[in-house]
């Protein structure tokens, strides 16, 4: 007996809805060009560099902070850039590609 078998023996009266719920939208501008990620160590540190994105500055930032707490990791948006510690272009890709951006890996 499954989950689906164990909830209708709970609640007979209940129909489930056929409707699946709509993909949240985001709420910071997408663009068509690709965002720029590349790689560099400064004072022998490695950062992920994010580049290229032609929004507004608070979108930018909102996606920062995402970037921040979702990887727990240091970082900073400054001089149109997202500076993030660790080499993470990989996981960072993967996350920008799922809200939609296109983006471009540059370097090693």
């Amino acid at each position: 007996m499954d989950l689906s078998d164990q909830l209708k023996n709970l609640f007979p009266d209940h129909k489930p809805s056929e409707i699946e719920p709509e993909k949240p939208k985001s709420d910071i501008w997408m663009q068509e060009d690709p965002i720029i990620c590349k790689y560099e160590k400064r004072k022998g540190k490695p950062i992920t560099i994010l580049e290229g994105y032609s929004g507004a500055d608070s979108d930018f930032k909102k996606l920062t902070k995402e970037l921040k707490t979702k990887l727990s990791v240091g970082g900073s948006y400054k001089d149109e850039r997202i500076i993030i510690q660790g080499d993470y272009r990989d996981k960072i890709m993967q996350m920008l590609k799922n809200k939609g951006f296109n983006v471009k890996r540059v370097g090693g």
